[in-house]
C-alpha cells in the first residue's frame, strides 16, 4: 500500500491522518520538501486557502508539489485544497496551482455560520449517499473537458470531481465516519 502524505501546514490535516490511520494506512505529515520524497500520494486538506498557499511558498513546496502532480502523483484537495488545486478562481487570491481544469468560487455556500451537512449522491462510491460536511465551502463553477464530475448538489452543481490523478471535494469527508472517499483515493494511489 502506498504511503499517503497529508499537507500539514494549516487546516484539518490531523483529521485526515486520524481517519487514514484507522483504515490501517501509513499516513505521513508533509511539512518540508524531504517529506514529499517519502510519499506516493498527497492530500491537501481544508483550512484557509490563502494561508495554505502562503505557507507552501514559504516552505518551498509549491514548485515541488506542482512537479509531482504533473508527473502523476495522486493528489486530493478537500475544501481549501480544492481551491489550491484549481486552474482558476473567481476571486483574485490566492493564486491557485492550476493543476485541475476547474474554475472555483471561494466561500460559495456562505460564511462559517452557514455551514451544513447533507447527503450527496456519488455513484463511484455506490448507491448509498455520502454525508457531505460543507464548511465555508467552495463551489466548482466550470469544468474543463477532461474533468469527470463525481457528485452534484442540486442548484450548486459539481461538488466533487476528478481529472486523471487529481481528485477534489468541496466538502470534508475526513469529518465523517464514512471512509468511502478515502478508500476511493487509496484506489487511485494504488493504481486500481
Amino acid at each position: 500500500m502506498a504511503d499517503i502524505g497529508v499537507l500539514a501546514l494549516q487546516g484539518d490535516f490531523a483529521e485526515h491522518l486520524k481517519l487514514l490511520e484507522t483504515m490501517g494506512v501509513n499516513a505521513k505529515e508533509v511539512r518540508l520538501s524531504d517529506d514529499l520524497r517519502k510519499i506516493q500520494a498527497l492530500i491537501i486538506p481544508g483550512g484557509e486557502s490563502t494561508t495554505i498557499v502562503q505557507l507552501m511558498d514559504a516552505f518551498g513546496l509549491t514548485g515541488e508539489i506542482k512537479a509531482l502532480v504533473k508527473e502523476g502523483m495522486p493528489t486530493w484537495g478537500t475544501c481549501a485544497g480544492m481551491i489550491v488545486l484549481a486552474r482558476e478562481l473567481t476571486e483574485r487570491r490566492p493564486k491557485p496551482l492550476g493543476l485541475m481544469d476547474i474554475h472555483v468560487r471561494r466561500n460559495a455556500f456562505g460564511r462559517q455560520v452557514d455551514s451544513f451537512e447533507t447527503d450527496v449522491q456519488t455513484p463511484v462510491l455506490g448507491e448509498k449517499p455520502f454525508p457531505a460536511v460543507f464548511i465555508r465551502a467552495p463551489a466548482i463553477e466550470a469544468i474543463g473537458p477532461g474533468v469527470i464530475p463525481l457528485a452534484r448538489l442540486n442548484q450548486h452543481g459539481v461538488v466533487a470531481a476528478r481529472e486523471g490523478n487529481v481528485l477534489v471535494t468541496a466538502f470534508h469527508p475526513e469529518l465523517t465516519q464514512d471512509q468511502r472517499f478515502h478508500s476511493y483515493f487509496l484506489s487511485m494511489a494504488s493504481g486500481s
